[in-house]
């Protein structure tokens, strides 16, 4: 089961029901506001500070666009590939823990 966030974190799980790919952040751009990240709704709670980067963790990012308009120099793209390209595992270390934002 995908449907609360912590259902989403517990199995890493995209909810199927989404029909939006994933985005990510593009980080040579980036500007590290944080801007998308006060924008994510918490009930999605997708986006990270990850060291001196900030990243989308794909299963938990619906596609829903909230953060496009927040981001101040549109560094912010969709990531259809985000399962063949893959990510980094340790992304996964802050959603669900003591430092998670949400």
């Amino acid at each position: 089961m995908t449907g609360t966030r912590q259902d989403r974190i517990a199995a890493r799980e995209r909810n199927p029901k989404w029909k939006n790919v994933p985005l990510r952040i593009e980080m040579l751009e980036c500007i590290n506001c944080d801007a998308c990240l006060r924008h994510c709704p918490p009930q999605l709670g997708a986006i990270f500070n990850h060291g001196a980067d900030v990243v989308i963790v794909p299963e938990l990012c619906s596609g829903c666009d909230k953060c496009l308009p927040a981001c101040p120099v549109n560094c912010i793209y969709p990531f259809p590939e985000w399962q063949e390209a893959g990510y980094p595992q340790e992304w996964w270390e802050v959603p669900g823990s003591g430092d998670d934002p949400y």
